[in-house]
């Protein structure tokens, strides 16, 4: 069928809620969605596609034919929809990949135990603790007790590899006993391996109340180095279960939902929390998500899919932002459970927190796949949430203005791309609409001039061919005044922003034409804003000293009798510095466009002249 076939069809649904199903040309399901009203909620997309996200574009232009299905409510038409998308895996929805699976702890045959995290168990006559649903659990645990306890994580084999080698970083740094290079005995290896394992079947707590009592022990036995030992081994242990406290010390049972975006792929990350620990973190990334993802409706797809995964839900999950039909997928996930699942959005505190640190997991890990640093992915992400931008910004274009009193006048545009500096596409600017000094006029000019270039070849790739998705003017409002009206008149509807210094020309707040924010407190954003204010500023000032310095040159060498503006301007580009024409011969200097022979001669003795006198 084509789109007005479609429509017809849609048109002709009954006013009931129910779920829908695209179909291609082959008869492949590509979607399933549910509405509470069939009619209104499928209508739609086949109606003005100047609304849909692009990845809803590419389903409808996939679209061949849909069948629908009724439903009593619109709680049973999500219970269905969530049974039908786990059945029929749709391209066009979110599926995750579900690699959950047991892991284990290994203990090595003896002598010389190794513990070591393995995904499964082999016959190999080792002993195994678990199975540990947790893989991140598993191995944070390993870790820790490796840290603890002072065990080799290496790959060497022992006794095999013994006094074949120097102890590595690891033994300086308190982490490793260096049994490779005979630095403990068999006997005291062991004792180190068996108080690992306890430490990991019983946990922290027990672990401590049994080394304190072995500890008081070797001390009334007088065994003092045993004993402090155990002193250094609770204390390590202490340390660790602080540090995890410390994550969150009232969240007794929660998980929290994020997730970030770049281009066309998004990472969700949940962190999950029991009895007041994070004993879980997982993340999914997905594809083609299009250039404008709907998140809300991204946050609910990803939520049916994930807990139609998962058995354990907690009484509290925490979100980064809205989600699509919360109160359904509340009631839903409340059914699933057998007690009362809420969905919140915290803006402060502890859980607050806890959601700034799922966020930055799931930049880590976007980040990882596109080749760069999370941290640069959450500074974007800050700095759009504090000019309340619908999403992170991708390119940014700044721009600074540099003159001396007025003259050699010229301007600097950098662009940062993903948090970076894209110096492919820096462009410099001189002021060429007027004489003298106006930052204003200056800045108007130039934003005037970069959009010119762009409607010549929009979309044609970097430099002026690419519109940036945030501007930063080096200035505050009136800057931005200047400049405002000239995106207006090009229809640009682009973010705009000056960048306002303190008095000691360091980075102090973000203005637009009305007020300041303030960002010292967004320590990400504050890093990102400063270091393009410094790097605009940076590659304007460099510009103008060229150009003054060059236009110095030029000065000087027009006090030359038959040497003009024009022809001092040919002899630098030729020669590039005074340096080099004043060791030109006369026959070089003719050779420089528009000069004759007595200027060539007047330049060469003006310069002997100076050098005989120097010499006398």
């Amino acid at each position: 069928m084509d789109i007005k076939q479609l429509r017809d069809k849609a048109m002709h649904l009954p006013l009931k809620p129910g779920v829908y199903i695209m179909k291609n040309t082959r008869n492949e399901i590509i979607y399933i969605g549910k509405a509470k009203a069939l009619k209104n909620r499928v209508s739609q997309y086949f109606g003005s596609d100047k609304n849909h996200p692009e990845k809803v574009r590419r389903m409808v232009e996939n679209v061949d034919h849909f069948d629908y299905i009724i439903c009593g409510s619109e709680f049973e038409a999500l219970v269905l929809e969530c049974s039908l998308i786990k059945q029929h895996k749709p391209k066009y929805n979110i599926l995750l990949k579900d690699d959950k699976g047991y892991s284990y702890i290994r203990i090595s045959k003896p002598p010389w135990r190794k513990i070591s995290f393995e995904m499964q168990k082999s016959g190999d006559g080792a002993d195994y603790l678990g199975p540990y649903m947790s893989a991140w659990y598993a191995k944070n645990a390993v870790d820790e007790a490796l840290k603890i306890f002072r065990l080799p994580s290496c790959g060497k084999t022992f006794p095999r590899d013994i006094g074949k080698s120097r102890p590595c970083l690891n033994y300086y740094i308190k982490q490793c006993s260096a049994p490779c290079s005979g630095k403990i005995s068999q006997k005291d290896y062991d004792e180190c391996v068996d108080a690992a394992v306890m430490f990991l079947k019983s946990g922290d707590s027990d672990s401590i109340r049994q080394m304190t009592e072995r500890m008081n022990e070797a001390a009334e036995n007088l065994e003092f180095e045993l004993a402090a030992r155990l002193r250094d081994r609770i204390s390590a242990v202490k340390k660790i279960t602080e540090k995890q406290n410390v994550v969150a010390a009232n969240v007794k049972e929660q998980d929290a939902i994020s997730v970030m975006t770049e281009g066309e792929e998004a990472c969700f990350a949940v962190i999950r929390f029991s009895q007041g620990r994070l004993y879980d973190k997982e993340d999914f990334l997905i594809r083609n998500i299009g250039a404008d993802p709907d998140l809300p409706s991204m946050r609910s797809e990803f939520i049916q899919q994930y807990y139609s995964m998962r058995d354990n839900i907690p009484p509290v999950i925490a979100l980064d932002g809205e989600a699509e039909d919360e109160q359904l997928l509340s009631q839903w996930l409340s059914e699933k459970k057998g007690r009362s699942v809420r969905l919140t959005h915290p803006q402060k505190g502890e859980n607050m927190r806890i959601i700034e640190m799922s966020r930055e997991n799931a930049a880590e890990r976007l980040a990882q796949s596109h080749g760069h640093l999370g941290h640069e992915l959450t500074a974007l992400d800050e700095l759009a949430k504090l000019l309340g931008l619908p999403k992170a910004p991708r390119f940014i274009e700044s721009y600074d203005i540099s003159h001396h009193a007025g003259s050699d006048n010229v301007a600097g545009m950098v662009v940062f791309k993903d948090g970076r500096p894209y110096k492919k596409s820096y462009r410099r600017f001189e002021i060429k609409g007027f004489v003298g000094q106006d930052d204003y006029g200056s800045m108007n000019e130039v934003i005037r001039r970069r959009f010119k270039e762009y409607f010549k070849n929009p979309d044609s790739g970097i430099g002026f061919g690419q519109l940036p998705d945030l501007i930063l003017l080096d200035g505050g409002k009136g800057q931005v005044s200047a400049v405002r009206p000239v995106l207006e008149e090009f229809g640009l509807d682009i973010p705009l922003f000056g960048m306002v210094k303190d008095n000691h020309h360091r980075t102090r707040a973000i203005t637009d034409e009305g007020h300041e924010i303030a960002i010292n407190s967004k320590r990400r954003a504050f890093t990102l804003v400063s270091g393009i204010q410094d790097e605009v500023h940076r590659f304007a000032i460099t510009y103008h000293r060229q150009k003054h310095s060059k236009r110095s040159f030029a000065t000087s060498l027009t006090e030359i009798e038959g040497i003009g503006p024009t022809r001092a301007k040919a002899l630098m580009t030729t020669f590039k510095t005074i340096g080099r024409i004043k060791e030109a011969e006369v026959e070089e200097l003719l050779q420089v466009k528009g000069m004759t022979l007595p200027a060539a001669e007047a330049v060469y003795h003006y310069y002997r002249k100076d050098k005989n006198t120097d010499e006398e």
